[in-house]
């Protein structure tokens, strides 16, 4: 009743009253913690103070008088340890909050559970003002207590805070929460940033699944980045399974690349490698054919590939008239 007459005087801030009422909140769950008692080791003075001052709302009284307490004794006593690392969390203090719970839970594990709680808060709270280094800090000194730890509604937004740190690795396990959890409406947006960070890490395989399922979700009109990232990520993923022999894999992706018309710098690079691989499986028509598209695939008139391709071409075919093999096939 006392709250409800102070909140009917027009100078009485709204705000004021809505803080003071979550720390009373919270301090009732940390009190429940510790069934009500005080510690045998910390000043109980100092303790009695600062639960005082946080019952009126002020927490840096609250902080200092738990810091002494902890300077007179209670270093390693966990009542006065998760006093000073809960007022940092009800402070919006992570690194502090995190700091403080790592000693408190040395001397009891039973303290994660809180620990974890305050520190998703945070996350919470950071998340809520946009504040994406602030969210992946909390959830980082989270995971540190309880591995694997995941909050729904917060996967995308960190995966897109590691992926705009170069963080790629690590963005990727969130995408793929993101992706699992997601609406309908985010998804499309979210496997095309989830292919780009398996871009960027080197994985075009997964890279190139992510895209073409991005790009049978979007209009046509909308296709130029992802053709250009299917086409470029083919023809890379094709030369790396050249370099192991698997050819005909390799071939899927180059004519993929050729299909896609993108990049169009590379196509007549994919053009020449597909006349190779066909070369080397005894299909000389279809080879002589990719040799002859290089010269109309190259952009520039001179690139010594071009020159390449025609010799391949004139090779075949004098091979071809004559009924003779090559030393690779056909």
């Amino acid at each position: 009743m006392i709250f409800s007459r102070r909140i009917q005087q027009s100078d009485y801030n709204v705000g004021v009253f809505k803080h003071r009422y979550k720390v009373l909140v919270s301090l009732v769950g940390l009190l429940w913690v510790f069934g009500g008692c005080f510690s045998t080791t910390a000043d109980e003075s100092f303790l009695i103070r600062g639960d005082e001052a946080i019952v009126r709302g002020d927490l840096p009284a609250a902080l200092a008088e738990y810091r002494m307490a902890v300077q007179r004794g209670g270093s390693e006593d966990p009542s006065a340890l998760v006093r000073v690392a809960h007022t940092h969390a009800l402070m919006g203090n992570i690194d502090e909050a995190g700091d403080s719970y790592q000693q408190a839970v040395k001397f009891d594990s039973d303290l994660i559970d809180q620990a974890v709680s305050d520190l998703v808060q945070l996350a919470r709270e950071a998340m809520n003002r946009s504040d994406l280094f602030g969210l992946a800090s909390a959830m980082e000194i989270a995971k540190m207590f309880r591995p694997g730890i995941t909050v729904d509604g917060m996967a995308l937004p960190l995966a897109r805070h590691y992926f705009n740190s170069g963080e790629y690795a690590t963005a990727l396990s969130y995408y793929q929460s993101a992706i699992s959890g997601g609406r309908k409406d985010t998804i499309p947006e979210v496997i095309f940033e989830a292919a780009s960070a398996y871009d960027e890490v080197g994985d075009c395989r997964r890279a190139l699944l992510h895209y073409e399922q991005y790009r049978g979700m979007i209009a046509s009109w909308r296709r130029g980045e992802v053709d250009w990232r299917i086409g470029n990520c083919s023809i890379l993923l094709a030369r790396e399974l050249r370099s192991i022999n698997a050819d005909e894999e390799a071939l899927v992706y180059l004519e993929r690349a050729v299909a896609i018309g993108e990049p169009r710098s590379l196509q007549s690079l994919a053009h020449f490698e597909i006349g190779e691989i066909l070369f080397d499986l005894n299909r000389c028509e279809a080879a002589m054919q990719a040799f002859l598209e290089v010269s109309r695939a190259d952009q520039t008139g001179t690139s010594p590939l071009v020159s390449r391709a025609l010799w391949r071409y004139d090779e075949l075919r004098f091979l071809g008239s004559l009924g003779g093999v090559g030393d690779r096939g056909c």
